[in-house]
This record gives structure tokens, sequence and C-alpha cells, in this order.
């Protein structure tokens, strides 16, 4: 018996052959599309991620900047204070002279801190997932701590020594303010202010023209409000006036 074997028409053809090949190249088209689609969506998560870390950072960054910078006009200040104080522990004449400047060098007493970053970085457990850095959060908590001593222990003593007695009243009531002491607890919290400043700025890999650029962005930012208050002031004084224009013209026809 003789037994014929017969090839498949798909094989002669080569249809077959060619149908795997087009579901291969489907396959590996697919595939190269969902890793391409997943891909391109976690890189661009991962580049929002670090954009925002970054934001805070700076933002933090800013804050620290910006009470360092009030603690440089209070070293300003107080330095320039216990120099006059050492002049009259000397010549004590020169009191009249000299009693009326002293008021001047403390307009920065009246400044205080912004606790608003501070709260946010505090209070908000995002905070926490969005640095993802232990170590910069840490620096950030001391930063905090010591800000918080400083007012305590420099600017709440402070107040209350100018307080008790204005300066420039006698030369017995400046005497008794300790201004080299005040001024060795500024320098040493400054110092340490600026510390943190330097770890934390290394800790999170921020340039200085970023956090520079950051400060003017806020500073644009914020201004925008004040004006958009001081405009509503302004429109609500206009008519309050005009009210009383108009009401003295009814009484007038009257």
């Amino acid at each position: 018996m003789n037994i014929k074997l017969h090839t498949p028409t798909t094989l002669k053809s080569g249809s077959g052959m060619s149908s795997i090949k087009q579901f291969l190249l489907s396959l590996i088209a697919t595939t190269i599309s969902i890793v391409l689609t997943f891909g391109t969506a976690a890189i661009i998560d991962h580049h929002k991620k670090n954009e925002a870390k970054k934001e805070m950072a700076l933002m933090v960054i800013n804050d620290i900047d910006q009470s360092i910078e009030m603690l440089e006009k209070a070293d300003s200040g107080l330095v320039e204070c216990q120099t006059m104080q050492q002049d009259l522990a000397f010549h004590p004449e020169h009191f009249d002279s000299l009693r009326l400047l002293f008021p001047t060098k403390f307009v920065w007493i009246g400044e205080e801190f912004s606790e608003i970053t501070e709260k946010i970085f505090s209070t908000n457990i995002e905070t926490f997932n969005t640095i993802g850095n232990v170590n910069f959060v840490n620096e950030v908590s001391s930063f905090y701590l010591a800000r918080r001593k400083y007012k305590e222990m420099v600017l709440d003593e402070l107040k209350a020594d100018l307080e008790r007695e204005p300066l420039s009243q006698s030369l017995k009531a400046l005497m008794n303010v300790s201004f080299p002491d005040y001024v060795y607890e500024n320098r040493a919290f400054l110092k340490d202010m600026k510390d943190y400043r330097e770890r934390c700025v290394q800790l999170m890999k921020v340039s200085e023209e970023d956090i520079a650029n950051f400060s003017k962005r806020q500073k644009i930012e914020t201004a925008a409000p004040e004006r958009e208050a001081l405009d509503l002031m302004m429109l609500q004084e206009c008519d309050s006036c005009r009210t009383v224009i108009e009401r003295a013209k009814e009484k007038l026809k009257n």
C-alpha cells in the first residue's frame, strides 16, 4: 500500500510562516508600545517627584535665608549699640548726644519670623514622603528648633529689656542692658543657622542660582496679593468719599 504524505497547503504557499512572522512582529510592536507607554509615564512621574522635592527644598532654604537676613540685621544693630555703650562707659558726658540714636538701632526688632513654611514642613506628612531625605528633614527640624530658641533667648529677652525702661531716658537704663551678651548669643545662633543652611544645600544638591530664582519668584508672587489688597483699600476709600459727597449733595437740594 502506497501512502503519500501531503504537505499542508499553508506551508506550501508559505502563508503559515508569514502569519507567524506577522504575529511575532505584532507581539513585539505591542510589547514595545506598552514599554514605551509605561516607561514614559514612569519617567514623567519621576521628573514630577524630583521637581516637587526640589521646590520643597527651595521653599525651606528660602525661609532659612530670610531668618539669616533678620539675624544679620540684628547683629549690625546690636554691635553699634555695644560700641556706643562702651564709649559711654568711658565718657558718660556723651549720653545726651547719643541717647536718641539708640531707638534707631532696633528697627529690625519689630520683624517676626514667618511660621508658614515651618508649619507646612512640620505638620504635613506628605512633606516627608516628597523630600525622601531623612538627613535633610533632621537638619531642617534642628534649624526650626534653634530659631524658636533664638526667639525666646534673644528676641523676647531683648524686647523685655527695652520695654522695662527706654534706653534714651537714662544712662543707668542703658548700662543695665548687656549688649555684649546679646551680640555673642545672636552671632552664635547666626553661625548655627548658616551651618544648617549649608548642609541643607549640600544634601538636596540645589544651586545658589536655583535659590536666587526661587526667592525672586516668591517676592513677585507675594507682591501681587499685596497690590490687590492696596487697590481694594484705595477703591473702598474712594467709594466712601463718593458716598459722603453724594449725601452732601442731597442735603443741599433740600
